[in-house]
């Protein structure tokens, strides 16, 4: 009998013993990236042969090269490259395909394609995103497709599809006469890109419609339609009143999302400003007293330059007259926003620009107007990171931080259109893209 219990307090230890090892967590497994120059996204000066330790998603550390890399790490060889963090776009429509006027303009994006074909499309953009090396996305507004940006950011982080982090906007908010679909007869009810409202009452009731069903941060539009006068200037239509903002930014704050406003110049501009907006998209065209008010409220801009380059009308056209007005005025207010200091983040506005081409096209707009590329490079890390509320776990190579990292043959401090070719991505700690060895 003695035996028997005896035998009985072995098998229940060897049980109790593999089922703690069984339940124990194991340890992720351990990569190590070898980096010849390190760009980490808030340095002024790049590395030069630097060690990423990664392990599970985020990064362990960072360390000189000649650290020791612990047997059985994976060891991944970018010794002949330039190493960044994952790129952030805070400005895209994955739910665009383009506004080429021979194709329809903007109008087909809604009357022509089915919502199936525009989700299928945002697939593609968001993966076309990712193989760039854009690993994160604020996506302001789906044009008509509803909360279609939110489902998508959902299929990417359930692993059904390949794709950027994405900052959510959703359907974004305008007044009557606000947006398009515009110019059909008085008598058809149209559908509009955007969800229309009147007076404060509405304009809560939208922002807290959107924000129930998933909006990250509130796309607002506080200008529309713009022209030039008789006398040469760029005219915008204002919008939203600065009463009907303050009730969407208060609404946006009590949650704790932001709000980014679409402004062109003018009325609507100074109205974005008073009405306590947290991103200014475009600024055309923007005074010193405007840039100073941002400057003291904090507003973060976003230039969004490459687009206004797009698909000029005729010059003796009133419109060809506009399209050239609205590219020269912005060029002046991006050299402005950057003798004051502006907070300028990095968005290209993909979507109205076809998805065909790099999203890092812009950067040779940002350098070319005056900014150092150190600086470009930073207004897509850490400085974005730093609007989105995600500072030191995104856009910058750091302990702690997610492990979204790329990778350039060349260095695009002398040459910042290196990063139209990136040949890396990590995301999240795993490969999406390899192509260094080729």
């Amino acid at each position: 009998m003695r035996h028997l219990f005896a035998l009985f307090l072995t098998v229940a230890f060897l049980s109790a013993s593999v089922a703690r090892a069984q339940s124990a967590p194991q340890a992720a497994a351990l990569t190590v990236i070898r980096a010849g120059t390190l760009i980490d996204g808030t340095s002024d000066t790049p590395k030069k042969n630097q060690l990423i330790f990664v392990r599970g998603g985020r990064i362990e550390k960072v360390a000189d090269g000649s650290a020791p890399i612990p047997e059985g790490a994976r060891v991944i060889d970018l010794s002949n490259a330039t190493v960044l963090p994952g790129l952030i776009d805070s400005h895209t429509h994955i739910f665009l395909w383009g506004e080429d006027p021979a194709k329809g303009g903007y109008d087909a994006n809604i009357l022509k394609a089915g919502i199936a074909l525009r989700a299928a499309r945002a697939t593609y953009a968001a993966k076309r995103a990712l193989e760039q090396g854009f690993t994160t996305l604020r996506d302001v507004e789906t044009e008509g497709a509803g909360y279609g940006d939110v489902g998508i950011k959902q299929a990417i982080e359930e692993g059904t599809i390949p794709g950027p982090r994405i900052f959510a906007s959703t359907r974004a908010i305008s007044t009557t006469g606000g947006y398009n679909l515009e110019g059909y007869a008085p008598e058809l009810d149209m559908p509009k890109g955007a969800q229309l409202i009147d007076g404060p009452v509405q304009a809560r009731k939208a922002a807290r419609e959107q924000l129930d069903h998933g909006a990250d941060w509130l796309k607002v539009y506080m200008t529309h339609r713009s022209w030039v006068d008789k006398q040469g200037n760029l005219v915008s239509q204002p919008t939203l009143t600065v009463e009907e903002l303050k009730a969407i930014v208060d609404e946006a704050h009590g949650w704790g999302k932001k709000v980014a406003c679409h402004a062109y110049n003018g009325i609507g501009m100074q109205r974005a400003l008073d009405g306590g907006c947290d991103s200014i998209e475009h600024g055309l065209e923007m005074t010193d007293a405007q840039i100073a008010q941002m400057q003291g409220q904090g507003t973060w801009y976003c230039p969004t330059l490459s687009p206004y380059y797009n698909d000029w009308a005729p010059a003796n056209t009133p419109e060809g007259k506009r399209d050239r007005a609205r590219a020269n005025l912005h060029e002046t207010s991006f050299r402005k926003a950057l003798k004051a200091h502006l907070k300028i983040v990095y968005g290209t506005d993909m979507g109205g620009i076809p998805w065909t081409e790099p999203l890092a096209q812009e950067f040779r707009r940002m350098v070319t107007l005056g900014m150092a590329p150190m600086d470009a490079i930073q207004s897509a890390t850490s400085r974005a990171a730093e609007m989105l509320e995600m500072k030191g776990e995104i856009g910058v190579i750091a302990p702690g931080a997610y492990a979204e990292v790329i990778a350039v043959a060349g260095d695009p401090l002398k040459d910042v259109g290196e990063l139209e070719h990136v040949r890396f991505v990590m995301q999240n700690g795993v490969v999406f893209k390899n192509d260094m060895a080729k």
